[in-house]
This record gives C-alpha cells, sequence and structure tokens, in this order.
C-alpha cells in the first residue's frame, strides 16, 4: 500500500464519517397531519419552511415513520409537532405528537 492509497482511504473514511454525523441531526419542527398511510408506514405533513435542511418554503412533503404505531396516534386535520431525522435514503420521522 503506498501513500496515495493511504491517503485516498482515509479522505473516504473521513467523507463517510462526516456524511453520517450530518444525516443523524434531527429537526423538530410543526405541521398538519394531510393524510397517513399505515400499510406503506409513511405520513403526509402539510409544514412551513425548515431553513435547518434547505427546505425555504412551505410545503406537503411525505415522509417514511421509523415506527408504524407512531401513527395510531394522530388523525387527518391534527396539528402536530413532528421530529425529523435524515438517513441514506431520505428523511424520517422518529417522533410526532399532537
Amino acid at each position: 500500500m503506498n501513500i496515495k492509497h493511504i491517503t485516498a482511504v482515509a479522505a473516504a473514511a473521513s467523507f463517510f464519517a462526516l456524511s453520517a454525523t450530518v444525516w443523524a441531526a434531527s429537526v423538530t419542527e410543526n405541521g398538519e397531519v394531510k393524510k397517513i398511510d399505515v400499510a406503506a408506514s409513511k405520513i403526509t405533513i402539510k409544514q412551513g419552511p425548515i431553513k435547518a435542511l434547505d427546505m425555504n418554503d412551505p410545503m406537503t412533503m411525505v415522509y417514511r415513520v421509523k415506527d408504524p404505531a407512531m401513527l395510531k396516534s394522530v388523525k387527518v386535520g391534527d396539528k402536530v409537532q413532528f421530529e425529523l431525522d435524515q438517513d441514506g435514503n431520505g428523511y424520517m420521522v422518529t417522533k410526532i405528537k399532537k
């Protein structure tokens, strides 16, 4: 193994460690439940801008949920506070409450 190879491996490891750190960050926001899809473990939420995630405009988003049981605690029309985490597959609701 030469120095160029070691440097490349170290750079890749640093990139993936930083990416994992960024993806692990969570954000708490408010919104309104527009749709619940229990079968697909997804929830649709109308929300305001989320500057921390570069979502600069109000929008309605479909999110995966970490635990499908969370979907039983809310219904369409509920005003909620929810926590989002980002992983390699996009954003996921990890907590939700009315």
